[in-house]
């Protein structure tokens, strides 16, 4: 075939849609608009998980026949994110936060509907199939308070994430309370009441995905890439997770931001998984349990904006210091609570807002530490370190009750807070140790 002159190969690949990039007043509103977006579909993420936590391990129990493995369910929710961290990064580091986040929905979608079979089915290795891509579900929420930050100035990107981050407080406090609803729904159609907050839940992460979908435009971190200029080849590849990795190991501030996000994270979930059991120990009923949990999500997520202006005002450094502070106080008034029921809901108020300091300002030094290129790598490199991190920890907290209890679980959660402090301090005193 004879091509003419100067003729368009009709082979030749077709040239990606140019991101629009914005300026002045119409930068602002975007900001305003994706902010308001991330914070809507926060809340619905919220809604769907703990509609489903609230009675995972009931369900669990209720399917396996027997207490001992009710404790999977929740092993089961935490590995979720922590498998899909990884490839979503990958994907959003390719596509952009929209198909990331949407993905995650769809996963948790997916994954409620398998723990409504597996209740259908009575198969327990089916449920905890289903509990897996469930979980995966939460890590859009993890995902979006750095979505949040990929348009914000540099000196509100604080204030940016935990603004996201507490949208999740309504979701998560709404949850529990449509879990009975939920159930007395399926009542008539052969699916156990237990297995009912799964069938909403699917709805509401489905809600979310198609939200985001349609709403999530122009993309937050395609934008924010746009924004910084056009990519030459080089730049291009350092989005890769293993360029992502090579920039954490090439910034101090990068690897203390890494380890602040998981010491918080890990020392919280420790703590917080086998405070139930304790408080049991010490003849708390249900409701007094219940209550004091409710007592730690609110530290977690009522008063994450207030970290976020601190970091912001004060520094991501300062902010660290404050996190190290309460998660070691939370530690001391709860391993020393024994009977004091007050002193434990206490400790579990200091520890949620102890880890809020930390995820906060741990994120935004991580955002501000790395290249444009490799922040969604690295951002995804985060969070898959910190539930890894966090399920191991959970597991290892009920042998430490186990074997020496409580208090020195305790003990042991305030000693992950030593390489965390360690790096803060040498960047207080040696500013110049922390290199960008």
């Amino acid at each position: 075939m004879t091509e003419t002159p100067g003729a368009p190969d009709a082979t030749a690949a077709v040239p990606p849609r140019p991101i629009p990039v914005p300026a002045g007043p119409e930068l602002t509103a975007l900001r305003r608009r994706i902010q308001a977006v991330l914070i809507a579909s926060q809340i619905l993420g919220g809604l769907g998980i703990a509609i489903g936590v609230a009675l995972a391990a009931v369900l669990a129990k209720d399917v396996s026949g027997t207490e001992a493995l009710s404790g999977l369910a929740s092993t089961a929710t935490v590995a979720g994110p922590a498998l899909l961290a990884m490839p979503l990064a990958a994907l959003m580091a390719s596509r952009g936060r929209r198909s990331g986040l949407v993905f995650a929905y769809l996963m948790g979608a997916l994954g409620a509907g398998v723990v409504v079979l597996g209740a259908v089915l009575d198969s327990f290795p089916l449920l905890l199939v289903g509990l897996v891509g469930f979980g995966a579900g939460s890590s859009a929420n993890l995902a979006a308070r750095f979505a949040a930050a990929d348009l914000a100035e540099a000196d509100r990107r604080g204030r940016a994430i935990s603004t996201v981050v507490w949208a999740t407080t309504i979701g998560a406090v709404l949850g529990p309370n449509v879990a009975a609803p939920a159930g007395e729904s399926v009542s008539g159609f052969g699916i156990p009441a237990t297995a009912g907050p799964f069938v909403w839940a699917a709805g509401v992460f489905l809600v979310a995905a198609v939200m985001v979908a349609l709403l999530l435009r122009p993309d937050p971190l395609l934008t924010a890439r746009a924004l910084a200029g056009p990519e030459d080849g080089e730049a291009a590849a350092g989005r890769s997770l293993k360029a992502g990795m090579r920039a954490v190991r090439a910034s101090t501030r990068a690897r203390l931001a890494l380890v602040t996000v998981a010491a918080s994270h890990t020392a919280m979930v420790s703590i917080m998984s086998m405070t139930p059991v304790a408080l049991s120990h010490h003849g708390a009923g249900i409701q007094l349990i219940g209550l004091v949990i409710s007592v730690h999500i609110a530290g977690m997520y009522a008063f994450s904006p207030v970290m976020g202006w601190l970091s912001d005002r004060l520094g991501r450094l300062t902010v660290i210091g404050l996190a190290v502070g309460l998660l070691a106080v939370a530690a001391l008034l709860a391993g020393t609570a024994g009977a004091s029921h007050g002193q434990t809901a206490l400790g579990l108020f200091v520890l949620g807002l102890g880890w809020s300091a930390g995820l906060v300002s741990g994120s935004a030094l991580l955002t501000d530490s790395v290249p444009q290129a490799a922040r969604a790598a690295v951002q995804g490199l985060s969070d898959a370190t910190m539930n890894t991190a966090a399920g191991i920890g959970g597991l290892v907290a009920g042998l430490i009750v186990a074997q020496a209890g409580y208090g020195w679980l305790n003990v042991v959660g305030a000693c992950l807070l030593l390489p965390m402090a360690a790096l803060a301090v040498r960047g207080a005193v040696r500013p110049g140790a922390l290199k960008a």
